[in-house]
């Protein structure tokens, strides 16, 4: 069978592929493909399965399944699986790094020092400590976002209309969770029901000075209502390493707003997750194999 390596995964990942078939990154070749792997990039739509007329099997490298068409692939009898335990540590640790980022203004400092300025004074710190977190979602990444801020001595609050009880976080209603947080993460998956979620109405339920952190889905945030609230100073902070599109459009409202903090889509791409998503895929095709 030929499997199609079709965005990026760990370098060593071909060499371990070749005892299950031929390996390819040609894209031209999708339509041969029976197996493809893909990450966040490659969108496997209905146009894209059509042109592979082959396909058995599709592996996401990651856990959000939102850049394939599941329903269609589900009536072409196409498999469809994600790497979902590889790497909710590696976003969890990002997540914490915008979480701390702003607080400690490690981006301000940095700057401030590069271009001769001595910010000591104008730089006021705050901590994390006694701080409550408000996850939204509270599966395997929010689970370990919250493992994390549990050790820093923060509350931990979360909503997830999907779970009953958490052994870390104490569960609430969404509104509770927007009201009381001084911290907010996001976890959700995009779905019908998630798209724009943290809309105007929500930010106006969170308190003046919020930071907000999306490793989740950029579509989750209304863009144009998040903007208006950095603007006005109710967001102290945006830290999102999702947008709507990678990379984000051109006029992306975001991406000039006051207040923000940006990564361009790395929540999954440490070494070692890259390391584990390959071992996931390989395991996956043993038992495909089967």
């Amino acid at each position: 069978m030929l499997i199609l390596i079709s965005d990026a995964f760990d370098a060593s990942l071909p060499e371990r592929l070749k005892d299950f078939g031929e390996v390819t990154d040609d894209k031209s070749r999708v339509a041969e493909a029976e197996v493809v792997l893909i990450r966040s990039k490659t969108k496997c739509t209905r146009e894209y399965i059509d042109a592979a007329p082959k396909l058995k099997y599709i592996i996401r490298g990651g856990v959000g399944l939102d850049n394939v068409d599941q329903v269609y692939a589900k009536e072409k009898g196409i498999r469809v699986e994600n790497t979902a335990d590889a790497s909710s540590v590696a976003v969890a640790e990002l997540a914490m790094a915008l979480m701390l980022a702003p607080i400690n203004h490690v981006v301000a400092g940095h700057n401030g020092m590069a271009g001769g300025k001595w910010l000591k004074k104008e730089l006021k710190r705050t901590e994390l400590y006694k701080k409550t977190l408000g996850l939204i979602g509270i599966g395997r990444i929010g689970t370990e976002v919250a493992k994390r801020c549990q050790a820093f001595g923060m509350k931990v609050i979360a909503f997830d209309a999907y779970v009953d009880k958490h052994e870390i976080a104490e569960l609430k209603s969404l509104d509770e969770v927007l009201a009381q947080s001084d911290f907010i993460s996001l976890h959700t998956p995009l779905t019908d029901e998630t798209r724009s979620m943290i809309n105007a109405d929500r930010l106006a339920l969170t308190k003046e000075g919020v930071i907000f952190v999306n490793t989740a889905r950029g579509l989750v945030v209304d863009e144009a209502a998040m903007t208006k609230a950095l603007e006005s100073g109710h967001v102290a902070c945006y830290a999102t390493d999702v947008w709507s599109s990678d990379p984000p459009p051109a006029d992306c409202p975001l991406t000039s707003a006051p207040r923000m903090l940006m990564t361009p889509h790395i929540g999954a791409s440490s070494k070692e997750n890259l390391g584990r998503i390959g071992d996931i895929v390989v395991d996956k095709l043993q038992g495909y194999q089967k």
